[in-house]
């Protein structure tokens, strides 16, 4: 079976006497059939209009993504998380529950900004605190167009379809489970700031875990309100990822045609 052979970035220290980070790309080849995807929180709805909107717009170019490379033999792996009462007695969900238990070396938790010395072992510069500490809300308007309350996502998105051979998982151990065939394992979905690293199948558990994640950086999406626009606040996330925890792709070096942009994005 034929590979992709991907261009990764990431962010390395420019010597080790400053804290100035270049732009490296290395080029790696994976073989599709001990891949797998990981689909973060495109739930069908959000508390925050901006960040619903934003999901509905991405999800298309997910989900040709998510064909081109399942066609290839890559697992696929839903996670909405919060939403496995809906897809109870699926074959997706019992896929992921009854995959054959494997004990880690690590704890399955969530991994924030706070986590504890002694769990991160890595010094990650700041960022922002807009960013490290959201509110409900990343529409950049006066009032913020929600309150935190009661999720109202139910289920992922539509848009995104589910096949037999998928699976579904909102828990580490499951998810951890499925990938013992699995050499590399691409994320994507939102928010990239939150749930995409902090996850307990997120970037950095994965990390911990000893897996090699690749962060698919047009599919992905962070939810802030940075002073310095919404776009810009985004790649500073997806910078600080390459710095501190994995590489990122596109997905036109996936399945080819163009890396998905957001129409409201204008910059250069």
């Amino acid at each position: 079976m034929a590979g992709f052979t991907l261009n990764t970035r990431i962010r390395a220290k420019a010597d080790d006497s400053t804290d100035t980070f270049e732009i490296a790309i290395e080029t790696v080849e994976w073989v599709p059939a001990k891949a797998a995807v990981i689909i973060c929180d495109m739930w069908d709805t959000h508390h925050c209009i901006s960040t619903a909107e934003r999901v509905a717009e991405m999800a298309p170019r997910m989900n040709e993504v998510i064909a081109g490379i399942r066609k290839e033999g890559a697992l696929i792996i839903h996670a909405p998380s919060g939403c496995m009462g809906f897809y109870d007695e699926t074959p997706q969900r019992k896929r992921a529950q009854e995959a054959p238990f494997v004990e880690a070396s690590v704890e399955f938790r969530w991994n924030g900004w706070d986590q504890p010395r002694e769990i991160c072992q890595l010094e990650e510069s700041p960022l922002p605190i807009g960013i490290t500490n959201p509110g409900p809300c990343s529409c950049h308007t006066p009032e913020p167009c929600c309150k935190e309350g009661v999720a109202p996502w139910i289920r992922q998105i539509e848009t995104i379809e589910i096949v037999e051979e998928d699976a579904i998982s909102d828990d580490g151990q499951e998810v951890y489970n499925l990938l013992q065939r699995i050499e590399n394992v691409i994320v994507m979905g939102v928010a990239a700031n939150i749930c995409v690293l902090g996850r307990p199948f997120g970037i950095r558990q994965l990390v911990y875990l000893g897996k090699k994640p690749l962060l698919c950086r047009d599919l992905t999406d962070s939810h802030h309100c940075d002073h310095g626009g919404h776009f810009q606040g985004t790649d500073l996330t997806l910078e600080h990822i390459e710095k501190y925890w994995c590489p990122t792709v596109t997905s036109d070096q996936i399945v080819g045609g163009k890396a998905f942009r957001f129409r409201d994005d204008k910059r250069e």
